[in-house]
């Protein structure tokens, strides 16, 4: 196995239209990377150029001490798992697990070793002898992560693999490509569109924007100290809530205020924010923040708003409720504890404690 390293990698195409710009990024060997953004935002060229499918504008590429620009894809040892499968559909499972080991010329021991290695690891021993056409779409993906397998790559590269899976499989791939990471230890670069994949599969995630890297970090960071409101906005189901007003101060405490209403800022909060007093800002609040009062009480008297409920979304063991307040409008994630109807006013509790804040002009976090 081995690391890779992005070095200021610019891709350019015809007619100026720029998918990555100066992009820098260290994957660690044996470490599993998600590459995670809206549709456009250039994570498959990214992936692309690391493959070679794909040629560099500017900057370097390495995969371990390999500086590899200038290497054919077949030559950089790496493997690449597509949406659509890329299976032959006139082979068998065995001859598509194959076929890449015998156009290298490997003994044919050798072949048959690998391929039922492979078929174990992903158990679809009992379906060597089929074709592509006999499968299941999740079994085509494991024929296909396979073929990837049975080469014994420096780095495994995946391309949304499971766009085109419905939602149960997805979440039942998800899993087995996170136990497939563990049991080959194996470097992994993903791609999705689906900030879920992100946050449960990688080690750490990249979420790119219009070609630019905004934030690297372990999921769980990336979620709680989202680096811009972008990233912020982007991670998290339902997205965080943003809503523009300006910072006050009165008694010594400082407030948000917003003409519909007004909410004490947290103290831990209060030193950032001080800058801003008598200056817009706008406030994020995810939805599982805001909390129903009569199950938290009176605890945080300054923090409360009474909100008009307009849609409920049940979800199973939530639900996701869209509220109203004047021309404030925002989600909550409340856990079902009774029935909430539309058309009803409820009070509401936000905890500031976890609220961000961001910058209008750069829209970088503040807090």
């Amino acid at each position: 196995m081995a690391g890779v390293r992005i070095v200021d990698i610019t891709k350019v195409y015809a007619g100026g239209v720029v998918a990555v710009h100066k992009a820098n990024l260290e994957v660690a060997d044996r470490e599993f990377v998600v590459l995670v953004g809206p549709s456009g935002c250039g994570k498959s060229t990214f992936l692309r150029m690391i493959a070679g499918l794909e040629t560099i504008t500017e900057g370097r590429i390495y995969i371990g001490d390999r500086l590899v620009n200038d290497l054919l894809p077949k030559d950089r040892n790496i493997a690449m798992v597509f949406q659509n499968y890329a299976l032959y559909p006139h082979m068998t499972v065995r001859e598509n697990l194959a076929f890449g080991l015998k156009i290298r010329k490997e003994p044919t021991a050798e072949i048959e070793r690998r391929v039922r290695e492979a078929a174990e690891i992903l158990d679809i021993l009992q379906l060597l002898d089929r074709k592509p056409g006999q499968l299941s779409g999740g079994q085509r993906q494991r024929v296909a992560v396979g073929r990837a397998i049975v080469r014994d790559p420096d780095v495994f590269l995946f391309d949304e693999p499971l766009s085109n899976l419905d939602a149960k499989l997805r979440v039942q791939m998800r899993a087995e490509l996170s136990k497939l990471h563990r049991k080959l230890d194996a470097t992994m670069i993903y791609v999705t569109h689906d900030q879920t994949e992100a946050m449960t599969m990688g080690n750490r995630i990249v979420v790119l924007k219009d070609g630019l890297i905004h934030q690297v970090a372990p999921p769980i960071e990336i979620y709680r100290h989202p680096i811009d409101k972008f990233v912020a906005g982007f991670i998290g189901s339902p997205p965080m809530n943003f809503i523009t007003g300006r910072i006050s101060g009165e008694g010594g405490s400082l407030y948000f205020d917003q003409s519909d209403f007004r909410v004490r800022v947290a103290a831990k909060q209060s030193e950032p924010l001080a800058r801003y007093k008598g200056r817009e800002i706008i406030m994020g609040i995810r939805p599982e923040d805001i909390y129903l009062q009569k199950y938290v009480g009176d605890d945080y008297p300054e923090s409360q708003l009474d909100a008009l409920v307009e849609v409920v979304e049940p979800v199973g063991a939530e639900m996701y409720v869209y509220f109203s307040a004047g021309k404030l409008k925002f989600v909550g994630r409340v856990t079902v504890r009774e029935f909430i109807k539309v058309g009803e006013t409820i009070r509401l509790v936000f905890d500031m404690s976890s609220a961000h804040f961001f910058d209008p002009a750069s829209e970088k976090a503040v807090v």
